[in-house]
């Protein structure tokens, strides 16, 4: 059955199968939680099983044999409406919430009732989201509307009290592990560092699978370590290891994200070395970098320098040019410590 596809999210197929049972769904809910942890695959097989014409009424599984299962997997059912950002803009534009408020005004064609989800709820602007609040306010009967983001803290307020608040928490590094087996991915060693690093996100664990990522790890962190690294050429290299991801900026933001957190993972491991504690994300292969690092940066230019990564993963989710912001880092990285 379809929820066979979710995994480390027992306890929340759980919870909306209890509350089909009672009666007691909600008209609205907002997933929040890491990104690559499953909560748009659990939305589509929520709406699934609510559509779905052969389940009994008072339990939450899709058949997924009935023509409404059919269509929700060909992405073609009349009654289900899916929206997100479209990848050439930094924010959800106003017409694409009007489109969805449109459409459930209409009746549902097929007699199960509405279900719309609206991905990267996140990037919904103020315009946007007080538009969607109307919706919210007086959904049509029968329509279950669910919003997906990565925290209830970059909703508006008025957007959290309408909805449901359901948190997925990171998979189990042995769930993220055979995942990735699942996918195709076979040397043992890999998958045990992906896993590692993965933060329980699969999406990020798949994403870290790139050789061309770890080549550009190495190229940054033997610049880094230099005793005089040149801030300019890195920068330069950054941009040009982001730009190979694509035209499209998204893309460019998320390469340049992932090399950014591997750089903070890099660096807390060298301020763990520097108090004497041992390394916890990075391979034996990078001891001589991290002492390198070390014997480089005291424990206070360390913080100061992870500080700095912060800040900028920071700007990068927030769509400042990106350019700017490796440039602005590097620079920050690779100037002398103020004595």
């Amino acid at each position: 059955m379809s929820w066979q596809r979710i995994r480390g999210h027992d306890s929340l197929i759980q919870a909306f199968d209890q509350a089909v049972r009672r009666g007691r769904l909600a008209h609205a809910y907002l997933f929040v939680g890491p990104a690559g942890v499953g909560k748009r695959l659990f939305a589509g097989e929520l709406a699934k099983a609510l559509l779905c014409e052969a389940r009994q009424e008072a339990r939450l599984e899709a058949c997924d044999h009935c023509g409404a299962c059919k269509l929700v997997d060909a992405g073609t059912h009349p009654d289900l409406q899916i929206a997100r950002r479209p990848d050439e803009k930094s924010e959800v534009p106003i017409e694409v919430v009007r489109e969805l408020a449109r459409s459930l005004d209409l009746k549902p064609a097929r007699g199960r009732g509405k279900v719309v989800i609206l991905d990267d709820a996140d990037d919904l602007n103020d315009a946007s989201a007080n538009c969607f609040l109307k919706t919210l306010e007086e959904p049509p009967p029968g329509a279950v509307l669910i919003l997906i983001g990565t925290s209830a803290d970059r909703q508006l307020p008025t957007i959290v009290s309408r909805c449901q608040l359901i948190p997925f928490r990171p998979l189990p590094e042995p769930i993220v592990a055979e995942l990735l087996r699942a996918q195709g991915i076979e040397e043992r060693a890999l998958i045990q560092r992906l896993a590692r690093l993965s933060g329980g996100s699969l999406g990020k664990a798949l994403a870290l699978a790139d050789p061309k990522l770890w080549e550009f790890r190495r190229t940054l962190l033997h610049g880094l370590t230099q005793l005089r690294p040149d801030g300019i050429a890195l920068a330069q290299e950054w941009t040009k290891f982001a730009e190979e991801a694509g035209k499209e900026m998204a893309a460019q933001r998320r390469r340049a994200g992932l090399a950014l957190q591997l750089l903070i993972d890099f660096l807390n491991d060298s301020l763990s070395l520097s108090l004497g504690k041992s390394p916890q994300l990075s391979e034996a292969a990078d001891l001589p970098l991290l002492h390198r690092m070390v014997k480089q940066a005291d424990v206070d230019h360390l913080l100061a320098m992870i500080d700095r990564c912060l800040d900028a993963d920071v700007q990068i989710d927030r769509n400042v040019q990106l350019v700017l912001v490796l440039e602005a880092l590097l620079d920050s990285l690779t100037a002398e410590p103020v004595a």
